[in-house]
């Protein structure tokens, strides 16, 4: 090869999408055979799977998405371009259901057939479940998810799980299949899926992907991204006011939003639209009938805001009280809260040195400090007492009565009603924009005692339904625990 041939043949095995393009072909919905063009959803997975890989030297990455948005295709292609241009190296990919996995195989088979012959390895074994690449000694597999052994004798250097959560017993055959990738630079794991409830395997790992207590990053992707999920719009087509709102918040146009109430007609379930075409991951594991105490749509306004912060600085802390719970904090001057923390496996005294840290300094100066005096958030008092902060140390028992209103069975519950309401507040409110703390704001649902008074789900029956604690949201709502005046602060503080 010259120079110039060395060039294009060295980007065709560093780019994947120029590879993609020139390469492979795929079926498409309405075309028939095309080049594969990565879309909007496909070149985001991408970004996001290369600087992982850039930063870490493998792959493990945990993907929530809508119908039909081309992830499969897209790992599929990404694994085929892998294992035709290295020796050694073999892919799996496992789907939930059978039909599914044999979809998966004619898709690769398809690459195989319609790729360039210069870049085309010789194939050899090729059945109802495997091409194999001889002269690589590299292999390109698929299997079904609950099938005997599936995955289990191998070793593979990339994985994709395809719907993972409609698995039949998925923690247990991803837990089997998972073995099968070392933990060895170079590898890669994919598993992706439509939401399917919660507290199933993919919710829970989704979870601990969101909050950082897992090697796999969580990735989530929009329905609206979509180029084809539009529709002509009819003369006479208005939108009710709930739509209006819709459409501000995600930026969308009257075509997408004609789109979505066609669907919603002919799924006949708005519910079953959330899930199928979530918007945000909090709103794809909303579908299951609990009624969130505060409402998805005000947290994502506050989430898009830009407010400045004024007035006294508060922070709330929500110490963790298992082992798999995690202290968080937040910070909050008036309308701005900011300043999110998660403290994993501290102790008492550890998460008392980072409280008193946080008192210690002189910018930005916190006039309160809130904190959850049930469980190990008790010796966390006690100690920052015993260090001389009495004086801006708010102890709060979660659940104790209420303080200025008998409507709420518990303190929690009135100052989750306190944080709602600020969020609720015509006057835009900031929050963070991290998906991890919209998804605590909307986990809990509520119900009213037989006295009438308003109570929130608690932590317990969050986790029996497979939600994990709110900490952050409980962080936040620790600042409504009490007013703060400004005499309290002896600088205010922007951010």
């Amino acid at each position: 090869m010259n120079e110039r041939e060395k060039a294009i043949r060295r980007r065709l095995m560093q780019d994947f999408p120029h590879y993609a393009s020139r390469c492979l072909w795929i079926r498409t919905k309405s075309e028939g055979l095309a080049p594969f063009l990565l879309n909007r959803a496909q070149r985001y997975l991408h970004r996001r799977l290369e600087e992982q890989r850039r930063r870490t030297g493998q792959v493990r990455a945990l993907v929530l998405k809508g119908r039909q948005q081309g992830c499969s295709t897209y790992v599929g292609g990404r694994y085929f371009w892998k294992v035709t241009h290295a020796k050694g190296t073999r892919a799996l990919i496992m789907a939930h259901e059978m039909e599914a996995s044999r979809g998966l195989l004619e898709m690769a088979r398809r690459f195989y057939e319609h790729c360039p012959e210069p870049v085309r390895p010789k194939s050899g074994h090729d059945n109802a479940r495997e091409l194999e690449f001889p002269r690589l000694d590299s292999g390109y597999r698929v299997a079904t998810a609950g099938a005997r052994g599936a995955g289990r004798s191998q070793t593979v250097q990339y994985l994709h799980g395809s719907e993972i959560a409609f698995w039949k017993n998925a923690a247990e055959h991803a837990a089997g299949v998972l073995q099968a990738v070392p933990d060895a630079a170079g590898t890669e794991v994919v598993l992706e899926s439509t939401a399917n409830g919660m507290g199933d395997f993919f919710h829970q790992e989704w979870q601990r992907a969101e909050s950082g207590e897992s090697p796999f990053q969580p990735v989530f992707i929009p329905w609206f991204w979509q180029q084809e999920y539009r529709r002509d719009c009819p003369e006479s087509f208005s939108l009710r006011p709930e739509e209006q709102e819709y459409m501000q918040l995600y930026g969308l146009d009257m075509e997408q939003m004609a789109w979505r109430r066609n669907k919603i007609a002919e799924l006949r379930d708005p519910v079953l639209f959330r899930r199928e075409y979530p918007a945000t991951a909090a709103e794809a594991f909303s579908f299951t009938g609990a009624e969130p105490f505060i409402v998805p749509e005000a947290v994502m306004l506050a989430r898009k805001a830009n407010e400045q912060g004024t007035g006294p600085l508060v922070c709330g802390v929500d110490p963790a009280r298992f082992g798999n719970d995690a202290t968080g904090i937040i910070f909050r001057q008036g309308r701005r809260a900011f300043g999110i923390r998660r403290l994993r496996k501290k102790d008492t005294m550890q998460t008392a040195g980072e409280c008193a840290h946080i008192l210690e300094a002189s910018e930005p100066y916190v006039s309160k400090l809130f904190v959850d005096a049930g469980g190990l958030g008790a010796g966390v008092v006690d100690r920052l007492r015993e260090m001389g902060f009495a004086s801006r140390l708010v102890a709060v028992n979660f659940g104790s009565a209420a303080c200025r209103n008998e409507r709420y069975r518990n303190r929690r519950a009135e100052m989750w009603a306190g944080l709602r309401d600020w969020l609720l507040d015509p006057v835009q409110v900031d929050i963070p924009d991290r998906d991890e703390l919209h998804a605590d704001l909307v986990a809990p649902s509520y119900s009213y005692d037989s006295a009438g008074r308003l109570t929130l789900e608690s932590k317990d029956e969050m986790r029996a339904r497979g939600v994990r604690s709110p900490d952050l949201a409980d962080a936040l709502a620790l600042t409504f625990a009490m007013p703060v005046r400004r005499a309290h602060a002896r600088q205010q503080y922007a951010g």
